[in-house]
């Protein structure tokens, strides 16, 4: 029972996380309207070469990705967000 509501507690923020993700960073892209599915599938399950280093993490994608504007309009606006 417990492990369930976790798994529950989990799934609710990440919608939650992604949600605010789409209102705040994906409102001036094609994206602004997208579902939580479609922007997991579109923006977040791409391919990346990921460096953690001591200081900072890096995050190289491909030069071909078709959502690679989206992805930097998204960057900008969580930034200024911040």
């Amino acid at each position: 029972m417990r492990a369930n509501q976790l798994r529950l507690w989990f799934a609710s923020m990440a919608y939650v996380l992604l949600e605010a993700v789409r209102r705040i960073g994906l409102q001036a892209t094609r994206l602004a309207d997208a579902t939580c599915g479609s922007i997991r599938l579109k923006l977040l399950k791409i391919g990346a070469l990921v460096r953690v280093s001591v200081r900072r993490v890096k995050i190289a994608m491909a030069s071909g990705h078709p959502w690679q504007r989206d992805w930097g309009l998204a960057y900008a606006a969580l930034g200024a967000a911040r």
